[in-house]
Formats: structure tokens, C-alpha cells, sequence
């Protein structure tokens, strides 16, 4: 799923400052562009995190309800895929149980061949997906 949350950019000392205000985080960046990127990764950490607690994502405020501290502030939109940031983010491995006849399972093992492995690339071309 893909949306676009405002956020607010002030300029600090050596870095810009970022403040997302729908999800009530903050980071920074040494320019514009870098703290809009590490605004759309700080977005898609606390997101994913949130799906994985089975909580909804919180929806975009306007931009015109969004408040500036100071004059000198920059509001923007910064959009963020969650689903592709999970893709591209989320390598930890996970455990499933699967069931095999015994006969294949032990054809497997005879023949040495990674099964975790052969599943992951029938998954992928089942699901039509494809690496990083």
C-alpha cells in the first residue's frame, strides 16, 4: 500500500530536522534530500512495525492542517510504498512448518538439495515476485 504523509522539515545547525507529525517521530538529514529520504525510511520502520502488530497505519493529515514551529519551516509530502519498503527492508527469515510426503522429504535428503531454498524460488515464480 502506498501513501504520501506530510511532513515538516526545519533547518538546524548542521542538519535538517524532521518531524512526522502522523506517526509522531522525528529524524534528520544532512540536506533536504537526504532528511527526505530518512523521513520516508522512518516511516516505513514505525509502518511495518505497526502491521506487524496487526494495527492500522495511521491516515495522511491534510497538509493544510499541518503547523509550522517556525516561519522558516518546510512542509512537504513524502510518499512511501509500505509493502515494496517491506521487500526491500525486511530480511529476517522466518520459520514455517511444512508438510512433505516422506517419500519426497526423503528423496530431498538423499539427494542433498536445499528445500528451504527450492520452496523460497517456487514461491517467488508462483507469486510472480522476483529478488532485490
Amino acid at each position: 500500500m502506498k501513501q504520501s504523509y506530510p511532513i515538516v522539515m526545519s533547518k538546524g545547525t548542521s542538519h535538517i530536522v524532521v518531524y512526522v507529525p502522523d506517526f509522531g517521530i522525528n529524524t534528520q538529514g544532512e540536506d533536504y534530500t537526504d532528511a527526505i529520504e530518512m523521513a520516508r525510511d522512518a516511516i516505513g520502520v514505525v509502518g511495518i512495525e505497526l502491521e506487524d502488530r496487526k494495527e492500522q497505519l495511521p491516515y495522511p493529515t491534510a497538509m493544510s492542517e499541518v503547523q509550522k514551529e517556525n516561519d522558516d519551516d518546510i512542509i512537504s509530502l513524502v510518499d512511501v510504498d509500505f509493502t515494496e519498503y517491506r521487500r526491500q527492508n525486511d530480511i529476517r527469515a522466518v520459520r514455517r512448518n511444512v508438510t512433505l510426503p516422506s517419500w519426497l522429504d526423503a528423496a530431498a535428503e538423499k539427494s542433498g538439495v536445499n528445500v528451504s531454498a527450492i520452496l523460497q524460488r517456487a514461491l517467488k515464480q508462483e507469486l510472480h515476485l522476483t529478488d532485490r
